[in-house]
């Protein structure tokens, strides 16, 4: 399972992309695509189509929650972490891709590595 974060969402969308050929790739291979209501709360701040939110979609298997268990898995990984405000929506997303047993798809690699000590895989 791959969880797509909020950048993958939104550069999958363009033409030629590397995101765009790694959603097709993972498709073709029968990866399971997710992401969390956080980073689909980000991507449909857009700006973004209803086009572009249907093609998406289609990728888009299932939108995890964000409830007490990835709350607390969050938490852990922001306090474990030096408590850094500019991490808090990244500790939210990495604590529900870890929660589900998703590795992280992004561009912002250098974001989410501070959480790997923690088991959380990129993809």
């Amino acid at each position: 399972m791959i969880y797509l974060d909020t950048n993958y969402l939104i550069l999958g969308l363009v033409p030629g992309s590397d995101e765009g050929r790694d959603l097709v790739t993972w498709a073709k291979h029968g990866e399971k695509l997710v992401t969390g209501v956080t980073s689909w709360y980000e991507f449909l701040c857009g700006p973004v189509s209803d086009a572009q939110t249907r093609a998406m979609q289609a990728f888009v298997r299932e939108i995890l929650p964000f409830q007490e268990a990835q709350a607390v898995a969050a938490a852990k990984l922001f306090n474990a972490t030096g408590r850094r405000r500019t991490l808090r929506v990244d500790c939210m997303i990495a604590g529900t891709a870890l929660v589900a047993g998703a590795r992280i798809a992004t561009r912002n690699r250098a974001d989410f590595e501070v959480f790997s000590p923690y088991g959380v895989i990129l993809a």
